[in-house]
Parts: C-alpha cells; sequence; structure tokens
C-alpha cells in the first residue's frame, strides 16, 4: 500500500447535491448526467458550454440510464420509470418493492444486452437486485441486500461486479451473457469493518478491465485491479463520494459525484464543497455504458 499513488480531484461544478449519484457520460449529447436522489432531480451537464440544468420528478430517483429510443430508464420511488426530456413525462412501467416504508430504489446500471439492473435500499436486510429487461418484464436476480449500489461488467461479459454497501463488499459473479444469469459469488474487495476506509459506494470500470469504486465516508475514489488490490487512490475534499463515470470527448475524464446529506453543521462547515461535482483526468480511457433497449 506504500507504494500506492495518490493524485487529487479537482473541483468541477458547485451544484450543492444532497445526495448526488448515479453519473453517466451520453456520447451523443456530449453531456453528462446525472441525478440528485433526495430532491427527485436528474441533472446534466454539457463541458463545451459549462451549462448546467436539471428537471426536477416528484420523487426519488436512484439511478437513470440512457433509452435507445431517447430520453431515460429511472430506477425511481415510483419504481421502474421512463423519462421523456422533452415533454417532462415521467411513465412508470413497474414497481417491483411495493409500498414498504423507507424501502427505495437506488443505483443501477444498463448491462451489455441492454438490460437495466437496479437494487433497492432497505437497511433491514431484505432489499433485491432486480433486472428489467427491454420487453419490461422484471426479474429478481439477489435477494437479502442491504444497500445496493455500483455495478460494471467486464469486455469480455463473463464478469459482473457489484457493491453491497450494508455490508462493505464488492463481490464479484460470474455473469452468462445471453441469459443474464449470474453465479459464483465471491469477494472482490472488502473494506474494513470499523469503516476507517469508508463503505463501498457506486463504481465504474474502465477500457483495461480495473475497477474505480467511490468511498462513503472515505473522501476517495479507488482505482483497483482486476484481482483487487488498489493501485491508485484519487482524494477529495469531501468526506461523502458517491460515484464516478468516465466521459469526455477520449472517455479520460473521471466525473465525481458526492453528498452532503447527513452531515452535521459542523461537518458541513468543514466541507463546503460537500455535494458538489469533481473531476480527474485520467491516463486511461473508459467504456461507454451500453442504452436500455426497452
Amino acid at each position: 500500500m506504500t507504494d500506492m499513488l495518490k493524485v487529487h480531484a479537482q473541483h468541477l461544478l458547485p451544484v450543492q447535491n444532497l445526495l448526488g449519484e448515479g453519473p453517466l457520460w451520453h456520447p451523443l449529447e456530449q453531456k453528462y448526467y446525472w441525478v440528485d436522489i433526495e430532491r427527485g432531480r436528474i441533472y446534466s451537464f454539457e463541458p463545451n458550454t459549462g451549462k448546467v440544468q436539471y428537471d426536477a420528478i416528484d420523487t426519488t430517483v436512484g439511478a437513470l440510464g440512457f433509452r435507445s429510443s431517447g430520453g431515460l430508464i429511472l430506477a425511481c420511488g415510483k419504481g421502474f420509470a421512463a423519462f421523456d426530456l422533452e415533454t417532462k413525462d415521467l411513465q412508470v412501467i413497474l414497481d417491483p418493492i411495493g409500498k414498504i416504508p423507507d424501502v427505495r430504489l437506488n443505483d443501477g446500471k444498463v448491462d451489455p444486452a441492454g438490460r437495466f439492473w437496479a437494487g433497492s435500499l432497505d437497511r433491514s436486510g431484505n432489499g433485491a437486485l432486480y433486472r428489467l429487461d427491454a420487453d419490461h418484464t422484471c426479474h429478481t436476480m439477489l435477494h437479502n441486500i442491504q444497500v445496493s449500489n455500483g455495478l460494471a461488467w467486464t469486455a469480455d461479459q463473463q464478469t459482473f461486479y457489484y457493491t453491497d454497501t450494508g455490508d462493505l463488499s464488492i463481490y464479484k459473479f460470474d455473469f452468462e451473457p445471453q441469459s443474464a444469469q449470474i453465479s459464483n459469488r465471491r469477494i472482490y474487495v472488502q473494506l474494513p469493518a470499523d469503516r476507517s476506509n469508508g463503505s463501498p459506494d457506486g463504481l465504474t470500470i474502465d477500457a483495461e478491465g480495473f475497477i474505480w469504486s467511490a468511498h462513503w465516508d472515505g473522501g476517495k475514489v479507488t482505482r483497483y485491479d482486476p484481482a483487487g488490490k488498489p493501485v491508485l487512490e484519487i482524494l477529495l475534499p469531501v468526506s461523502r463520494v458517491t460515484s464516478c463515470t468516465f466521459g469526455g470527448p477520449d472517455l479520460q475524464e473521471l466525473f465525481i459525484t458526492t453528498a452532503s446529506t447527513g452531515l452535521t453543521d459542523t461537518q458541513k462547515g468543514q466541507q463546503p464543497l460537500a455535494g458538489d461535482v469533481f473531476i480527474y483526468h485520467t491516463a486511461v480511457k473508459g467504456v461507454l455504458t451500453p442504452f436500455f433497449a426497452g
């Protein structure tokens, strides 16, 4: 660990999100999108013009994906829903959870075949990971989840990475691309039980197959090699680092979201940039996230 490179992210956008999350780069629009979960906001940022804007929906929004037919697929407080960026119309597809107090859909991502995966936040440990197919059928992939979080697939589509923040773990699974079945769960990264390194949150994967994982209450993003060894730390001046994605014309910008929710007044005073967006220019390229086929 002593020879691990440590670098610093740059402050990019003073958006002051409560719970910024789920960033994605839209390659056609050349924009970043992300959400502020607790405010129910869907943000976009156009680097070429510096324009930041957001749309608000009347519920929480945990994650988004781009639809091949246009607009967004959302994992929100009403379940899986389609959002039209032009009309601002929100169409609920289905709700896999129902009305359970303090349980909602959290992070999600589209897999290589265009299926949208998202899991629930249920601190009682009764959460699940769901898969929404292009025909709008829903499949429960995992049970007994606490805080469903970051997901990624390797380029060869043989491995699936998945985070349960509640048990401080990032897992690896064998992935069957045709059936989308997952098996052979094993630990990829296990953070210390004393939370001295924070908790694993959102993540992304680069073109070399390394994972970049945000540390909630850890103030950093860590790059891990395929064996789970940390090789780089990107330090931030805020503790609640939530997720990251690659973007920009060369996919060499790491766009990092953060949160201010739950911080005390003293902590907020110590972290005036909490909830803002940061960036780090990487030496490696990222990979694009597929579009939802439904």
